[in-house]
């Protein structure tokens, strides 16, 4: 089955951050089963899928988000589902990690696993510079757990549930947060961003966006 041209854009039109969701409105299992997969489906730089869904539906761990994010206070405890982006850190994502080691096997070769990894390493060291400095490999990890989460808005948009990306917390406290529940694993993840998903409480304004011509360039 595939959609038209115009039904992609609806969607797109429909999505919007949505502030406040009618707390009465529940997510299937199935529906929302559907989302993360398209998330899990998601490409990532060298296939390295540097990321992790951590799904909050415990309502004492959602207080103490709420009371730790002034971005995530007013989408909990109403969302239907909150998920947390964790990014996985140097420790997983460097060239010669043992989680790439691992996750790259996949019934390939040695050569072409070998082969791959030393790509891997002339792109970290050499083309993106990303060992120059510990954080490049962090910022690049996160950089790419936005790529699932635009699928899974888009896709949720699809469906006709509404989603709000949340940025609004201090990364550091969020990160003790996490690590006391025992999410970030012994630093091998760091917090992303954060998503809630459930059914608006009001409809929203027009969305506005700069115009076409000033957003795309053509070079003929």
């Amino acid at each position: 089955m595939t959609m038209t041209k115009e039904e992609i854009l609806e969607a797109y039109r429909f999505r919007h951050a949505t502030k406040e969701f009618d707390p009465s409105k529940t997510i299937s299992d199935d529906d929302f089963e559907f989302i993360l997969e398209t998330g899990r489906l998601s490409p990532s730089s060298f296939s390295t899928e540097p990321w992790r869904f951590v799904v909050v539906q415990n309502e004492q761990l959602r207080n103490k988000i709420k009371n730790s994010s002034y971005g995530a206070a007013s989408k909990l405890p109403e969302a239907s589902h909150f998920v947390i982006i964790l990014a996985r850190t140097p420790l997983d994502i460097r060239y010669d990690s043992a989680y790439l080691k691992e996750q790259q096997v996949r019934d390939v070769p040695t050569e072409y696993l070998t082969r791959r990894l030393e790509i891997l390493e002339e792109f970290q060291r050499h083309d993106f510079k990303l060992l120059d400095h510990e954080r490049f490999l962090t910022d690049w990890a996160i950089k790419q757990t936005y790529i699932p989460l635009a699928n899974m808005m888009t896709a949720a948009a699809q469906i006709g549930i509404d989603s709000c990306p949340i940025e609004g917390f201090d990364i550091e406290k969020m990160n003790q947060l996490l690590d006391e529940e025992g999410l970030l694993e012994d630093g091998h993840f760091t917090i992303s961003v954060m998503i809630a998903f459930g059914y608006r409480k009001k409809e929203p304004g027009p969305k506005t966006r700069r115009p076409f011509d000033d957003v795309v360039k053509w070079v003929k």
